[in-house]
């Protein structure tokens, strides 16, 4: 019964917040009344057994006891008489509402009022589920700089009464760019190890890809998803990470690969030359064998220049090395500030190790496992590490 609450947490949260926010307005009222909704779940279901709908169970549930706390409270009568409405049997809570409401959990959180990352941040906690210390570790920044964010970000959409609501059509591009970075982190943090958040980016994908058909973005990021999401299978054997070169292709979805590249011709279509559409070309060149590496380089190159950003000048080292040789690839990655990025020193690691360095690579790969946070990146270094070891011999 442990696992299957587990499992219905990771699954339904985004689902029942969502709707408890729509109802309710108030994000940290909705969030108390989800929480205290699961606590009575994982008290009740082992003696009751799990209803037939989790989810339509958990939002009634949260939605009852959020209204007696409000009628309790006579500084909240003003709420009180707002929430006089008749109360709904378990059975007309119609769970086909979630996917809209979690658009519009999205769309209210990606305000232009709140700062980009406060926009990201605050979906990524109420409808990704993740921790502040997971969404800490995704922008790079201490804890306690993103616990202030997220309260901030709560306490500006209370203040400014932001509507829970998707806006009017003419409004929807202004909050484009947050909205897209908010589904691409959850599919992020979704693709290193929780299914649950990947797939839950692939609806929210889908139902933006209908609500915005004529922007290549929408449809670029869509693509990368499906593309990426395709090697899902052949990503971990033993709980342990397996790298791209090292995938079994048989364990590859083809039909989603084939669904990706057709999402990619549609967002190339509409002239698409965005980040999104850019990785998704990425990923498609990722599919094929052998890789075409120098194009992977050049696309990456393009990427760089459109984002700035020194995570993307890290892929390219890489496709730079397997274009024309390590060497080349850790002249650029010795350039990229990212000191405190363990993906920065893996990759020095292993280029390293190919130059045939192996004291520095160790020190490199050692650097790498002091900064890492999930455990099936730290058993892939470990395991790299015992490798060189077998290969050159312990250290001296």
């Amino acid at each position: 019964m442990v696992a299957i609450l587990e499992q219905v947490f990771r699954d339904q949260w985004g689902r029942v917040l969502a709707a408890l926010i729509g109802f309710l307005g108030d994000f940290e009222l909705a969030e108390e009344a989800a929480q205290e909704a699961f606590a009575i779940a994982a008290e009740r279901w082992p003696r009751d057994g799990v209803p037939s709908n989790p989810a339509t169970w958990l939002v009634t549930t949260g939605r009852n006891r959020a209204v007696d706390r409000i009628r309790r409270d006579r500084t909240l009568a003003a709420k009180t008489r707002m929430l006089q409405v008749p109360e709904q049997a378990e059975d007309r809570v119609s769970p086909t509402t979630f996917p809209d409401e979690r658009l519009e959990l999205i769309f209210t959180c990606c305000h232009p009022a709140l700062a980009v990352d406060a926009q990201v941040a605050l979906v990524l906690r109420t409808l990704g589920g993740l921790t502040t210390v997971q969404i800490a570790h995704a922008f790079l920044v201490p804890e306690p700089t993103m616990a202030q964010r997220l309260v901030r970000a709560k306490r500006k959409i209370k203040a400014a009464g932001i509507p829970f609501r998707v806006p009017p059509e003419r409004l929807l591009p202004d909050r484009l760019l947050a909205v897209l970075a908010v589904v691409y982190l959850i599919f992020n943090e979704g693709y290193g190890g929780r299914g649950e958040l990947a797939a839950e980016a692939l609806l929210l994908g889908r139902a933006l890809a209908e609500l915005m058909p004529d922007e290549p973005e929408v449809h670029g990021l869509l693509a990368m998803m499906l593309l990426l999401d395709a090697r899902r299978d052949a990503r971990f054997h033993n709980n342990e990470i397996v790298v791209l070169a090292d995938q079994d292709r048989s364990l590859w979805d083809e039909s989603q690969i084939a669904d990706g590249r057709i999402v990619l011709d549609r967002a190339l279509a509409l002239r698409g030359r965005g980040p999104y559409v850019v990785q998704a070309a990425i990923a498609s060149l990722h599919a094929d064998e052998p890789r075409d590496w120098p194009q992977i380089a050049a696309l990456y190159g393009e990427l760089a220049r459109i984002t700035d950003s020194p995570v993307v000048e890290l892929s390219r080292a890489v496709a730079v090395a397997e274009a024309d040789g390590p060497q080349r690839g850790l002249d650029i990655v010795d350039h990229v500030p990212l000191e405190d990025y363990h993906y920065l020193h893996s990759t020095r690691g292993e280029l390293l190790r190919r130059l045939g360095r192996p004291d520095e690579a160790r020190d490199a790969y050692r650097r790498a496992l002091a900064l890492v946070h999930d455990d099936a990146e730290r058993r892939l270094l470990e395991r790299r590490l015992a490798e060189l070891d077998t290969a050159t011999g312990p250290a001296r």
